[in-house]
């Protein structure tokens, strides 16, 4: 995710006249940037995990297909798709950041974050209660539109709300989604995979700051994605040790979402505590000014 005011610039590039006539005639706001193609990316592969969810997961459990290999692959690449779209997110920023943009990157990056880590991840729950023995559909579809509405309204606030730079309010979506289907590819029971999938969407609306992935952090996130997609597939071609690996990783990425929020909130508490020290110690100063 990017802030609005860097996908913001123009994208003329200087040319001959002829390419400027061309420019001229072309609206302003239907030109599209390479951050923009990079965007387009991340909606794509939102749209392709909701499918293989769909038709990997969802249909053959309808139609009693015994298959688990097709619906453990499925599930796999779902999931795969999602961190390709994060690693899209992530360089759609970076690309912004560096060339020129559109005027309409911004509202392109909210749509497609929208399709990519808020349906595909809410249909995954949402599927997850259909074909997970002892789920309840009902209440996993509750959960699934809890998540969903958490994106909706974190992205809405960011497109509202300026922070001080270098910070998000609230779990970035991209997380937020990659922890929710991390919570459901664990496996636990029913109960506290459904507390800890709406915990997370209390996370994606909290004022809890967390840092935005810009040097070392986007190298470190784009190596996690990269070893998570790996951990993936070892468990989707059902390799020695790919279930112990996935579930591994799934367990970081839960515990990745607990603790950030606790050392963002340990850092405020101090940021607040030596606010307080500094003023007490001027008044005191004051005061002994005084004659």
């Amino acid at each position: 995710m990017i802030d609005p005011d860097t996908r913001a610039a123009d994208w003329v590039a200087d040319g001959d006249a002829e390419d400027a006539e061309d420019a001229e005639e072309m609206p302003l706001s239907l030109r599209l940037s390479i951050a923009d193609a990079l965007t387009l990316g991340n909606a794509t592969c939102g749209f392709m995990a909701v499918y293989f969810t769909t038709t990997g997961i969802l249909i053959p459990h309808l139609t009693g297909s015994t298959e688990t290999g097709m619906a453990r692959n499925s599930a796999a690449t779902a999931v795969i798709l999602m961190l390709a779209a994060a690693i899209f997110d992530l360089f759609d920023g970076i690309v912004a950041r560096k060339l020129r943009s559109s005027p309409m990157g911004a509202e392109l990056d909210n749509l497609s974050d929208l399709i990519s880590f808020g349906l595909a991840p809410a249909y995954f729950v949402l599927v997850y209660g259909m074909v997970t023995p002892g789920a309840q559909q009902k209440v996993s579809a509750v959960a699934a539109i809890v998540v969903l509405l958490a994106v909706v309204l974190r992205l809405a606030r960011f497109s509202c709300v300026t922070l001080k730079d270098g910070m998000f309010q609230g779990m970035p979506s991209p997380f937020g989604a990659l922890t929710v289907v991390s919570i459901v590819l664990l496996e636990l029971p029913f109960i506290p995979t459904l507390l800890a999938i709406i915990g997370v969407a209390w996370l994606m609306v909290s004022r809890v700051e967390y840092p935005k992935p810009r040097g070392i952090l986007a190298v470190a996130m784009l190596s996690w994605i990269v070893g998570a997609m790996g951990m993936l597939a070892a468990w989707a071609f059902d390799a020695p040790g790919g279930q112990l690996l996935l579930q591994t990783g799934c367990a970081l990425q839960v515990v990745l979402g607990a603790v950030i929020p606790l050392f963002a909130t340990a850092r405020r508490v101090n940021t607040f505590r030596g606010n307080r020290r500094e003023s007490r110690e001027a008044r005191q100063a004051e005061a002994a000014q005084l004659p």
